[in-house]
């Protein structure tokens, strides 16, 4: 038996830029090479119950609740969480929230133009991880998340930043062998003992999906998520 894979970074319907059903989620992993997945809906747990529905029916896969929040100073995924953090806080303040209500954060695509942390806080900031493979991200933002977590002794997560189900599995998270459930995956995030793989979109992917957030958000009357 190998590691177990996840996919901690998928966006359902619950997102304001996805369409996708959690159903169509969970009944693809298989196909996807997957263990499970974190669904990290953004400012949002409302398909948690969903989620623990589905959890309940595969007691075999791993279906971790999560949330992508919104802080003043970027993003910032929380896995464990059953409520929504306040949005648009400082990181650090919401870092402290999450681990106040027992889950566990990692700092997403710190090096992206947009929605990115930077290097100042992902030098600080109190996480257990940074994913160094996001599957929206350029070759070099994911090169320089890693190198940022392994200087500071860090885990490292993969995920796909799922908004289409063609994406999901691109980029994943390697767990020791043997994890078995949502809370020993939080274990081995805490520990710091996940390993982040897989790749990216190509080029032209990327900018396919620049050109669709644009859409997308000139759609919400150019409100940022």
């Amino acid at each position: 038996m190998g590691s177990v894979r996840l996919d901690l970074h998928v966006h359902s319907h619950h997102s304001p830029d996805s369409s996708l059903t959690i159903e169509a989620i969970v009944t693809s992993l298989g196909e996807r090479g997957l263990n499970g997945f974190a669904l990290t809906d953004h400012n949002s747990v409302a398909g948690h119950r969903e989620l623990a529905e589905w959890q309940a029916k595969l007691p075999e896969a791993i279906l971790l609740p999560g949330i992508e929040v919104s802080t003043a100073d970027g993003h910032l995924l929380a896995y464990g969480v059953h409520e929504a953090a306040p949005p648009h806080r400082p990181a650090a303040e919401t870092v402290a929230w999450v681990r106040q209500h027992g889950g566990v954060a990692v700092l997403p695509h710190p090096f992206r133009l947009s929605h990115g942390v930077g290097r100042a806080i992902s030098e600080t900031a109190d996480v257990a991880a940074i994913e160094t493979v996001n599957g929206h991200s350029s070759p070099r933002a994911n090169r320089r998340a890693a190198e940022v977590a392994r200087r500071r002794r860090l885990g490292s997560t993969g995920g796909s930043d799922v908004h289409e189900l063609s994406d999901l599995g691109r980029a994943y998270t390697e767990f020791p062998e043997g994890t078995g459930s949502p809370a020993a995956a939080l274990l081995a995030l805490e520990s710091r003992s996940t390993h982040g793989s897989g790749g990216t979109l190509p080029w032209s992917g990327r900018a396919r999906t620049e050109w669709r957030t644009i859409v997308l958000r000139l759609r919400r009357g150019l409100r940022p998520i």
